[in-house]
């Protein structure tokens, strides 16, 4: 793709995303999400492959209609209430037609179908920027409103999104659509919390968005699209693939590492909310997660390949890591001993 072109899409992105979360007014919410739609589509299909085509065909019907929803829950609450103001989302009908948009946009189950099918036909860069910068603004329109929204609601689809999320991730050997249910399980974790303590939704969100950003850009950097391609990575780099390992287990919320920060606060908020049955529901779908994380690392650490005359075996790779994944991962290992500021800064 060309430069300017690439430097236009992902300026629009960030604009989009920036009028969405700076706006009050619904109108200039929804125009952000459109500019957000509009200029991911051509990083999706930017392969020119039949699968990248029919992943933007997908992303672009699905997002238009969740925009329209956005819009329909906004007019009929501006007819109620005469109000335009995001945060006076008081009306019933519009607070349960504006939860089902933002789950079409987040891919909460039951809404959930287009997201693989979307991830596996994208390149890993655009996956990532799927999986974490396009669920920013929706999220914080979620935020804004979380006074007015159903929690009984919000607390089915999220026991859902997890329990799919881990379920259908488990049979799984394409390594996007593994992220993209566990994109959706995390989504399940962000959704049960929403209307009890919506910072505690935020944090869960940065600190997803910084494991993922760490574990799509570590694939990126080996190449790796397929579990059979993970498992002669080992002996291109070794460094790098017991990074992930380690990176992995944080995404999946093992103790000593960032990722149980997360899941620590919300077991503890749903417990003082007395929803002790939500918080072990959740606890235990979160293991069919871990299983496929313990997979996925499995694979990128302890295997060799069965059949290796099908693999291309690669000379070690001597050049230095991106500084970035370097960053991300430490940040993604390190940060649960910090954790008493992080409760501060919220």
């Amino acid at each position: 793709m060309n430069p300017q072109a690439k430097l236009v899409f992902v300026s629009s992105l960030l604009l989009g995303t920036t009028i969405t979360i700076s706006s009050n007014h619904w109108i200039m919410a929804w125009a952000g999400l459109e500019i957000n739609t509009l200029a991911i589509l051509p990083l999706i299909s930017k392969s020119h492959h039949p699968r990248a085509i029919e992943a933007a065909t997908k992303y672009f019907l699905v997002q238009a209609a969740a925009s329209t929803l956005v819009l329909f829950s906004s007019l009929i609450n501006a007819w109620y209430t005469g109000q335009w103001d995001i945060t006076q989302l008081t009306h019933p009908t519009s607070s349960l037609i504006l939860t089902s948009a933002i789950a079409i946009k987040l891919g909460l189950v039951p809404f959930h179908f287009w997201f693989p099918e979307v991830l596996q036909g994208s390149p890993l860069t655009t996956g990532l920027l799927l999986s974490t910068i396009m669920k920013f603004p929706p999220i914080t329109l979620l935020y804004m409103t979380s006074p007015s929204l159903n929690p009984t609601l919000l607390t089915t689809m999220a026991i859902m999104s997890t329990a799919l999320g881990g379920w259908m991730g488990l049979n799984q050997t394409q390594v996007r659509k593994i992220l993209a249910f566990s994109s959706i399980s995390h989504l399940g974790w962000m959704a049960v919390i929403l209307v009890y303590d919506p910072k505690l939704t935020l944090m869960n969100f940065y600190l997803y968005s910084m494991m993922t950003a760490a574990v799509f850009l570590t694939l990126n950097s080996m190449k790796v699209l397929k579990l059979s391609t993970l498992m002669t990575t080992w002996a291109k780099t070794p460094s790098l693939s017991a990074m992930l390992l380690l990176t992995l287990l944080s995404l999946a919320g093992l103790p000593p590492l960032t990722g149980f920060l997360p899941k620590w606060l919300i077991i503890q908020e749903l417990t003082k909310q007395d929803m002790a049955p939500t918080a072990t529901i959740m606890a235990l779908l979160s293991l069919l997660g871990l299983f496929f994380y313990l997979r996925l690392a499995y694979c990128a650490t302890i295997t060799l390949p069965p059949h290796t005359t099908n693999h291309m075996k690669a000379w070690r790779i001597t050049k230095p890591t991106n500084t970035m994944i370097a960053i991300l991962t430490t940040m993604s290992l390190t940060l649960l001993p910090i954790s008493p500021m992080i409760f501060s800064s919220i």
